[in-house]
């Protein structure tokens, strides 16, 4: 049989697996490896929802999808070209997600009696059983060929197993024209202190690759040619690591230490961890025995002077909410970081959605707004960050940034930025005042009150949770009280003034308009794209400020006669909207399933309103 060399924009590979076979880590190098090369990507990693669930069942599964692309590519895409399945549960769980063209790999190792039963077949023949003998299988048995690959290694026989993710890495190497040399210089950085692990890793890789090149069951390759970019140095980042940076940004453009007080929570955690590593950028961090800890070490961080932050999820939100309204109270700056994940309680852990919201508007006793942003892609997350750093500290109030699994998880290139082309933050500090100091008399302008930091002669003063007058005089006051409360809502509301307006992507003579917020930017963005390609009229309004909305927020939805809001919940800023802009009319798309859109379930319902 020839070998075929074809030219491809753009493909979709999932990787499955046990959670022990090393999917994730194989995605992320194939994705880093493309990414470097100079292809567009998007990632979509998939965890099990359980700690550890039983080897080679359906809730052990851990996958994880790559785009890559040369134009542009803004989701992990909806269904996969390649599907690497290491056992017959990865297969099952994942069939869904198959093209008719899809090119499978499995690990003939592992489909034996034992794990087919575990999977849940009903017969012994799960290719037979799921319908697949049509697709092109690579059936190779990888776990045999990686020992055979290291026998000479003098590894023993679990972590020789433990090899067959570089094997089958090789094999996808192959069949898309990887080069290998990014991933060598990975091994060779990780295992630096460990030189022999270097090659044997080496070895396995490019034995994986040597095989696909020699089997006719690959007798296509396939090319991606690298994207055209704009000019600058390019990185692949996480969600959580551009939030991380992002503060650190902050940190540096106000001249305040960064400080960090959270506690590990699925899928927060590594943004804990990523500062934890900054400490010679003047961060500090931490973990704290829980998150109501979590939380008031920041907020004490923020009284003694520092840029606070404190991150979590949905669970952990709701334990914070009491120390939040100590924070909305004081007036102190705090950033609140929820990277969003299936509710309620536990829920499914490692899944994303949007279903916080409701929580983050109004999970508070008392009148108790606070600013609310929201990022809408894993490198936008480094912008979010900042400017929810800037708006806290300017005015001098805790600000909600809402993520989400999928985004901080996911990955994507990422042009790292000058940092001259970001504002400087000024927070309102003072050094001195004549006469007594009153630490919530506001900016007549901004409402905002001065930020006065312990050990300041003629500046001391007290904070806390019960209510005070201008002058910081402890007040159960009926008039005082109305007039604080109205106060610190109105300046919530003047942050109106300080954002961006908002923008309308797509057709602005259209009758339709998407709207969207958060993670489901890149979704909706190309489903819009889809319609148009149809000869169809679409606009997208995709909200990164929530509280405030952005103040030409009406003047945007009378153009259009149609108004349909996507979400991953069951329709909360809908209701938002409703309670804020009751004038116009909304349609709803709503998933409540623990997984991103899926681009052609939106491009059906918006074709059905058209």
């Amino acid at each position: 049989m020839q070998h075929e060399i074809i030219d491809t924009q753009d493909v979709v590979i999932r990787f499955c697996g046990d959670s022990g076979d090393g999917m994730q880590l194989t995605g992320t190098l194939f994705a880093d490896a493309s990414a470097l090369y100079g292809n567009n990507i998007a990632t979509f990693p998939d965890f099990p929802a359980e700690i550890r669930a039983p080897q080679g069942t359906i809730s052990g599964v851990s996958g994880f999808q790559v785009h890559i692309g040369s134009d542009e590519v803004n989701t992990p895409g909806d269904f996969c070209d390649v599907l690497v399945a290491m056992n017959p549960a990865a297969l099952k769980a994942n069939v869904r997600w198959v093209k008719p063209s899809t090119t499978i790999i499995i690990d003939t190792d592992s489909f034996d009696e034992t794990l087919i039963q575990k999977a849940g077949f009903q017969s012994d023949d799960p290719i037979e059983e799921l319908n697949l003998q049509n697709h092109n299988l690579v059936a190779s048995p990888i776990t045999s060929l990686t020992k055979e690959s290291l026998k000479d290694s003098g590894l023993d026989f679990k972590t020789i197993v433990r090899c067959k993710n570089m094997f089958t890495l090789g094999m996808c190497f192959f069949m898309f024209c990887r080069p290998l040399e990014y991933t060598y210089a990975y091994l060779e950085k990780k295992f630096k202190k460990k030189p022999a692990l270097i090659e044997i890793n080496k070895k396995v890789l490019f034995d994986g690759f040597n095989y696909a090149s020699n089997i006719h069951a690959i007798p296509s390759t396939y090319t991606i040619k690298p994207a055209v970019q704009e000019k600058g140095k390019y990185r692949n980042i996480s969600g959580n690591q551009a939030t991380a940076w992002g503060l650190i940004a902050a940190s540096e453009k106000s001249g305040r230490p960064l400080f960090c007080g959270s506690y590990p929570i699925t899928p927060a955690t590594a943004i804990l961890e990523e500062l934890a590593i900054h400490k010679n950028l003047n961060v500090k961090t931490v973990q704290a025995e829980d998150e109501i800890a979590g939380i008031c070490t920041a907020i004490g961080a923020a009284f003694a002077g520092s840029f606070a932050v404190t991150t979590t999820s949905g669970p952990g939100l709701s334990l914070k909410s009491e120390a939040m309204g100590l924070a909305v109270i004081t007036e102190l700056p705090l950033v609140i970081i929820d990277v969003q994940r299936s509710g309620p309680s536990t829920g499914i852990p490692t899944k994303t959605e949007q279903t916080d919201l409701n929580q983050a508007l109004y999970g508070r006793n008392g009148e108790c707004p606070v600013a609310i942003i929201a990022a809408h892609s894993p490198s936008h997350c480094f912008d979010a960050a900042f400017y929810a750093g800037k708006y806290a500290m300017e005015h001098m109030m805790p600000v909600v940034l809402l993520s989400e699994g999928f985004l901080g998880n996911g990955s994507e290139p990422w042009k790292i930025p000058s940092m001259k082309d970001y504002p400087e933050i000024n927070p309102p500090i003072i050094d001195s005042c004549e006469g007594k100091f009153k630490p919530f008399e506001r900016d007549s302008e901004t409402l905002v009150r001065k930020w006065a930091f312990p050990g300041k002669a003629g500046l001391e003063h007290r904070v806390g949770g019960l209510e005070k007058t201008p002058a910081g005089v402890i007040s159960a006051d009926p008039e005082n009280h109305a007039y604080m409360v109205s106060q610190r809502a109105a300046k919530v509301e003047k942050l109106a003034d300080y954002i961006p307006a908002q923008e309308i992507i797509g057709d602005k003579d259209a009758d339709l308009l998407i709207v969207g917020w958060g993670g489901t930017f890149g979704h909706l963005y190309t489903a819009l794209r889809e319609i148009q390609k149809e000869g169809k009229k679409v606009a997208l309004a995709h909200f990164d400020y929530i509280n405030p909305l952005p103040k030409n927020t009406a003047e945007v939805f009378s153009s259009f006669k149609k108004i349909i809001v996507c979400e991953l919940n069951s329709g909360q800023f809908a209701a938002y909207l409703r309670t804020k802009l009751p004038q116009f009319s909304y349609l709803q798309y709503n998933k409540v399933q623990g997984q991103p859109f899926i681009v052609k379930e939106l491009v059906d319902a918006f074709n059905e309103i058209l």
